[in-house]
């Protein structure tokens, strides 16, 4: 970067356009076990923050601040156009290739990087132009992975996870015929389900946000926002209830499937969460086995301390705390219950998900070196498939 620019300007030594991004994506894939990986293994990707910036849309406030730097726009068309590229176009089936007026236009001329850059100032500028989920169909399986980044909505009192129009995509495909499928996947990478504390803690700290404490409570709110990371499903609580919902009734009816499994990353380990949803839900609890399935294989690394205070949000003193924090902060505890079925498990690993006909099947396998070589140590095997 110091070669093509001065780094005492901003954004200093971080990218700062399309090509700069070109060889971050370089850099990152250069690895020849991940490029061996990413040439042998069929992949669905999706963004989050860092494939953009760190924290990219945590609030109104962090986007307003951004906003208003010289440098973000060039940064954010860049990386949505890089986005497209390098991860976006392998996750559209061939006849969605077909159908793309924007992959056609690329194609068609010479040189296609202006046309790529007037669509990814537009899916800036308004986010319901471009669609960044997706749907993939494999036999009876069906992956629906989900843009939890580009479509949020921001402003306090409105703000969602998913704007509109997205959730009524996720709606539509989720719920159009429960008898297709034996097993539905939502990908998201941003868990559903988190430690109970972390959950509460993000809830209690949306609700300061929000102003449910006053002005003063509100600015604090923020700052702790941005400065834990607060931004998971549950920074949304709307739409963590209506997502939670969604996942009921996915997972209900005669014809339902046996499985519906969110998959996610982001937090550096690997852990299974499964809810229960309480006897007066209306509709009643699903018949499916509804599981959040986590697991970040490639990753920084954890200290010491946060490995504690994992393993402590999910305590009973943790969720004694979180409870303190949802009362403090004047909002309703979460519609559904969960425990954590699986883990924590740290370090480089690799979770597998195998479907055959109604069976579900988790193996998790970590990396262990040894002194002459790299493993991958089995640490789980499981049945999910319900039992009758």
């Amino acid at each position: 970067l110091a070669a093509r620019r001065d780094l005492r300007e901003p954004p200093g030594a971080e990218v700062a356009d399309y090509e700069e991004y070109t060889c971050l994506y370089d850099e990152s894939w250069r690895d020849p076990e991940v490029r061996w990986l990413l040439s042998t293994v069929p992949s669905c990707m999706i963004f989050d923050d860092h494939d953009v910036i760190d924290d990219w849309n945590t609030s109104a406030a962090w986007q307003e601040q951004i906003r208003a730097t010289p440098w973000w726009h060039e940064r954010i068309v860049s990386g949505l156009m890089s986005y497209w590229v390098y991860q976006h176009l392998g996750n559209l089936s061939p006849a969605e290739l077909a159908a793309d007026p924007l992959y056609a236009t690329v194609r068609a001329v010479p040189d296609g990087t202006e046309a790529l850059r007037r669509s990814a100032a537009g899916a800036d500028a308004d986010p319901a132009r471009t669609r960044w989920s997706y749907q993939r169909i494999f036999g009876r399986v069906q992956l629906l992975m989900v843009d939890t980044r580009a479509a949020r909505v921001l402003p306090e009192g409105r703000r969602a996870m998913l704007d509109d129009g997205e959730a009524a995509w996720l709606r539509e495909k989720v719920l159009a015929d429960p008898s297709a499928y034996d097993h539905i996947l939502i990908g998201s990478s941003l868990p559903w389900l988190l430690p109970p504390l972390a959950h509460d803690a993000e809830t209690w700290n949306a609700a300061l946000c929000g102003g449910s404490r006053g002005g003063r409570w509100a600015r604090f709110g923020e700052k702790v926002r941005r400065a834990a990371d607060l931004e998971h499903w549950a920074a949304f609580p709307d739409s963590f209830a209506r997502f939670t919902e969604l996942l009921r009734r996915a997972g209900s009816g005669p014809e339902a499937p046996a499985t519906v499994c969110v998959l996610s990353g982001d937090v550096h380990h690997a852990y299974i969460a499964e809810p229960r949803w309480p006897d007066t839900v209306p509709g009643g609890a699903p018949e499916s086995r509804v599981l959040q399935l986590t697991c970040s294989p490639l990753h920084n690394s954890v200290p010491r301390s946060i490995r504690w205070a994992f393993r402590f949000g999910w305590s009973g003193a943790g969720r004694s705390i979180g409870r303190l924090l949802i009362r403090h902060g004047r909002t309703e505890p979460s519609p559904v219950s969960w425990s954590r079925t699986g883990g924590p498990w740290f370090g480089n690993q690799l979770m597998t998900l195998t479907l055959r006909g109604r069976n579900s099947a988790l193996t998790l396998v970590q990396a262990k070196s040894t002194f002459r070589n790299n493993l991958l140590v089995k640490v789980l095997e499981r049945s999910l498939t319900k039992e009758p």
